[in-house]
């Protein structure tokens, strides 16, 4: 048996001396415990070494990924060819299956052999002979070094840094330009504050000052390339009439020098959001459809990278930014925040504010599955993410238009919303409350409130009540209760009493009685004020049931005999 064994100086071939002990794998490290045992069980064959480290790094990446080096092939025509018929011991078995297919040689990967490869790599020192122990460790660091670099070199986390980079820088360039600009107009306004209200684009001010420099020189400047015909007719008249002070060339100079660099950062910045733009289209396609390349890059260069990214949940992706508000809100008990950085994604703009909470939550889910498929997959197209964009707008008009579906009845039919009616109530004034003085007696006012009433209502044919049968025993005991009581005109509240029940019948009246009963209910309401008037003199006398009811007696009575003489 032969085996392979990789180091970093070359490649080396050994061959088993005693196959058997190859069958105790436990006990094998006894027999590498020193070079003379070692030596006993293999021997080296053949060492073949690296002529540089340009060498040994693409024999090491081909050894990584699996792959047969045209190092290690020369190595094995060469040597192993002339034994086909042994076995070849090796530490990779996917690199085996390679060996097997192309060279033909029947590979053995066994715990076995990996106990073998560990014994050899223990005693390499004395079983590699022409080999000093300073020039291995050496060429073992070298390779390690370059190895490291190449990985750094072709790592697909090395874009992601890129954006990371670009977006800073972007942020970073935003906030120099807003504090260059605000100088800029602070420092030009004290020679021509007019100029700042009639060009509010920044980049136009900087360079219609780079152009005008003096406000006297506005008459012979040409505007036309920076400034609208109408604007630049504004500048030139409020140029003549300008309160502004005069200031030395040497300022003007200085002014001029910051509209430059302010004119350079501008320019810069649009190369700068072209790059970063065509890097997030190349990288993540489907998140930069989805939320956009600015807010795209942001969430990369909050998580580290686009692995990292796509290693968080949706619910983490929705709030990613919004740390702080988040542990304030579980610190002091309120409701946690709805977005983070996703907030400035024109899909969660674009809605109204009852909205923005749904929305940013389905795009966060969306979003989540976009970065896993930008990040794992093998794809570079956007179908994903364009799909899923289509799905959240039709799902944003749905929300829009409130046309959320009943949960019972159908399933299908859409809620009904009434249609709204606008009321308005119309109040007439009232001109009565505008005098305080009264004009007429309380009582004459109820008596005419009351007449007024009275002739309001429809007039009913009312239907009067006759008594038939009157007896004797209540005439007499009547006579009786006036011999006992004077009669008093009074008006009390008192305890009704049981009264005989009488058989009444019904008797059709006249127009003309209707007018006599109209006086006389007037007269008994005029009877009754002037009672009242009595009651408030007089002091309170108790009345028995006895007497109240021969009252009521008599005054039945006179009524009948009045309607019998009409």
């Amino acid at each position: 048996m032969l085996v392979l064994f990789e180091t970093a100086a070359g490649y080396a071939i050994f061959k088993v001396l005693d196959e058997q002990k190859l069958q105790q794998v436990d006990s094998l490290w006894k027999e590498f415990e020193t070079p003379d045992k070692a030596n006993k069980i293999v021997k080296l064959k053949h060492f073949e070494k690296f002529q540089d480290t340009t060498e040994a790094l693409a024999a090491a990446t081909a050894l990584v990924e699996g792959k047969l080096g045209k190092s290690l092939k020369k190595v094995l025509k060469k040597v192993v060819a002339k034994d086909a018929h042994e076995q070849l011991a090796i530490t990779d078995a996917k690199l085996g299956g390679v060996i097997k297919e192309k060279l033909n040689l029947s590979c053995v990967h066994s715990p076995a052999v990996a106990e073998l490869m560990r014994g050899i790599r223990y005693q390499m020192e004395g079983l590699i002979t022409g080999l000093p122990p300073r020039e291995i460790s050496a060429m073992s660091l070298g390779l390690a070094h370059s190895l490291s670099r190449y990985k750094l070199k072709f790592s697909p986390d090395k874009v992601d840094t890129m954006i990371v980079q670009a977006i800073s820088l972007l942020d970073d360039l935003d906030k120099e330009l807003n504090n260059y600009i605000m100088r800029c107009r602070e420092w030009y306004g004290w020679h021509f504050p007019e100029l700042g209200k009639i060009i509010t684009d920044n980049l136009a001010y900087c360079k219609s000052v780079r152009k005008i420099g003096d406000r006297t020189n506005v008459v012979n400047t040409d505007l036309s390339e920076v400034v609208p015909e109408e604007v630049e007719a504004e500048v030139k008249l409020a140029a003549e009439i300008s309160m502004g002070t005069e200031v030395s060339e040497e300022d003007i100079h200085n002014i001029m020098h910051l509209c430059d660099q302010v004119i350079e950062i501008s320019e810069y910045r649009s190369q700068l959001y072209d790059y970063l733009k065509n890097r997030m289209m190349a990288i993540a396609p489907n998140l930069t459809v989805m939320v956009g390349e600015l807010v795209g890059a942001r969430l990369i260069s909050h998580a580290g990278s686009l692995l990292n990214l796509a290693k968080h949940p949706a619910s983490t992706v929705q709030i990613l930014g919004a740390e702080k508000a988040l542990f304030r809100a579980l610190k002091t008990r309120k409701d946690t925040p709805k977005y983070g950085l996703i907030y400035h994604a024109s899909l969660v703009g674009q809605t109204t504010a009852k909205n923005k909470g749904k929305i940013s939550r389905t795009l966060a889910a969306k979003t989540a599955l976009a970065i896993r498929y930008d990040a794992l997959g093998e794809d570079t197209n956007a179908e994903m993410g364009l799909e899923n964009r289509a799905k959240l707008e039709a799902r944003l008009r749905q929300l829009e238009e409130k046309g959320i579906r009943r949960i019972s009845g159908s399933g299908k039919a859409l809620a009904r919303a009434d249609k709204y009616q606008h009321k308005s109530d119309v109040k007439v004034y009232d001109p009565s409350g505008d005098s305080t003085l009264p004009s007429v007696s309380k009582k004459r006012k109820i008596e005419e409130v009351e007449e007024a009433e009275e002739q309001d209502q429809p007039v009913e044919v009312k239907a009067k009540k006759v008594k038939r049968e009157v007896p004797a025993e209540e005439t007499e005991e009547a006579a009786e209760a006036e011999t006992e009581t004077p009669k008093k005109k009074k008006k009390k509240k008192v305890k009704h009493v049981e009264e005989p029940r009488v058989e009444e019948e019904e008797v059709t009246v006249s127009p003309v009685e209707e007018t006599t009963e109209k006086e006389e209910k007037k007269k008994k309401k005029k009877e009754r004020k002037r009672e009242a008037e009595v009651e408030e003199e007089e002091p309170e006398t108790v009345v028995s049931p006895t007497e109240e009811t021969t009252e009521k007696k008599k005054k039945k009575k006179k009524k009948v005999k009045v309607e019998e003489g009409e």
